[in-house]
């Protein structure tokens, strides 16, 4: 039997991650940055809807002293998550629906330092969301952060916006035009692997092709952060389609 390459099947998901935002391991380096400044070296982390494992691998290799758990629902991600990291003693990896309000019953710690997400929580509406943000408030230490680093529209801006995403989608399709793959054609690679297969079944039967969750502007995270308990909260980093959003407990 030939041993499946978690190695190249993380590179993949980045190379198709980066095709949506180039500025992608930028947005990860400042949100490491944040939590040394906050929260130190060695922090416990609770990486929310964790994928693949892409924060938490940059974690590990810059703060080798940390730990992290990994929440999300995707059984194909998470099975490329857990061959990448197995026999890593400080990655715990959790299957949970963020929308269930138990959510959290099955994590190993009540507290952690620093609870980080990326282009996920865009799947969920604002009433899910906010609930989300509530729980959050409790598991977040005093003192510790959370950050969201996600798709948030200002929609006081359309002109700013319309232009920004013309400009955007035709980047990306002149690299699609190069070979790169999107969404739908990385899904139909891993559909086709025979290691992959079943979980990516699986996981187009809980979500369906996409969520219909909402973008609201970064006012509004902070806003609602603020409002379910932590005590400052406001962007640190943005890029013109993205926003790293960082809230302090």
């Amino acid at each position: 039997m030939t041993k499946t390459d978690w190695a190249g099947w993380q590179q993949s998901w980045d190379r198709q991650q980066e095709w949506y935002m180039p500025d992608r391991e930028e947005r990860f380096r400042v949100m490491l940055d944040m939590v040394e400044a906050l929260v130190g070296p060695e922090p416990r982390v609770l990486d929310l809807a964790c994928g693949t494992g892409s924060i938490t691998s940059r974690l590990l290799r810059r703060f080798p002293g940390a730990t992290s758990t990994g929440v999300d629902l995707d059984p194909a991600l998470l099975a490329i998550a857990e061959g990448s990291f197995a026999g890593d003693e400080r990655v715990t990896f959790v299957t949970a629906d963020l929308k269930d309000p138990a959510w959290a019953a099955d994590l190993p710690y009540d507290t952690y330092d620093a609870v980080l997400t990326a282009t996920a929580l865009h799947w969920l509406h604002r009433e899910p969301l906010t609930a989300l943000y509530g729980q959050l408030a409790g598991l977040v230490r005093d003192g510790g952060v959370f950050m969201n680093a996600d798709h948030m529209i200002d929609e006081t801006t359309p002109r700013i916006n319309a232009a920004e995403r013309a400009h955007r989608h035709a980047v990306m399709d002149r690299a699609k035009d190069a070979g790169a793959l999107d969404w739908a054609a990385w899904w139909a690679v891993a559909g086709a692997d025979p290691v992959l297969a079943e979980p990516t079944a699986r996981r187009f039967e809980i979500y369906g092709e996409h969520a219909d969750g909402d973008m609201p502007s970064p006012r509004w995270h902070a806003d609602t952060l603020r409002a379910a308990g932590f005590g400052e909260a406001r962007p640190v980093w943005a890029s013109p389609s993205d926003t790293l959003l960082l809230a302090v407990k």
